[in-house]
């Protein structure tokens, strides 16, 4: 049962939030930093902490390596779909994989562009993607191989 109003009461205008004074004044947006642990790839350790480049070269490794939707913890947003290219036509696999590297690594808002791919089809069933990822940092020289 809803609560009679008064007389006097005055409802809110379409669009108003409510709130009598506007909550973006005086404040600035700030980026949040980018620093992250260390991931030592070579012996399976995390240590100490990387910043700037060194931690988007780290988070496009994570991305390039993390298989979208297999993880619970991750977001569906997290992670690029490469399982599926398995046994389809290189003539298939090829744009299709520069698509979904693009769409995979520019989800983070670090990641202005994919850019300069390169296909290396010579070992029989596996394709070697080379290329550049530029980032507010600077440029990222990047290789994924991918079973087809």
């Amino acid at each position: 049962m809803l609560p009679e109003l008064s007389e006097d009461f005055v409802g809110i205008a379409e669009g108003d939030s409510g709130i009598p004074f506007d909550l973006s004044e005086g404040y600035e947006v700030e980026e949040e930093a980018s620093k992250t642990w260390k991931l030592n790839l070579d012996c399976g350790q995390v240590r100490g902490i990387v910043d700037g480049k060194e931690a988007v070269r780290q988070a496009v490794y994570c991305i390039l390596n993390t298989e979208r939707y297999e993880s619970l913890i991750y977001s569906w947003d997290y992670g690029v779909e490469l399982e599926e290219l398995f046994g389809e036509p290189v003539s298939y696999v090829l744009p299709e994989l520069k698509r979904r590297i693009t769409e995979a690594l520019t989800q983070d808002e670090r990641i202005a562009d994919v850019r300069d791919f390169t296909f290396d089809i010579e070992k029989h069933g596996v394709v070697r993607a080379a290329f550049t990822v530029e980032t507010v940092f600077g440029e990222i020289p990047v290789e994924k191989e991918v079973a087809i």
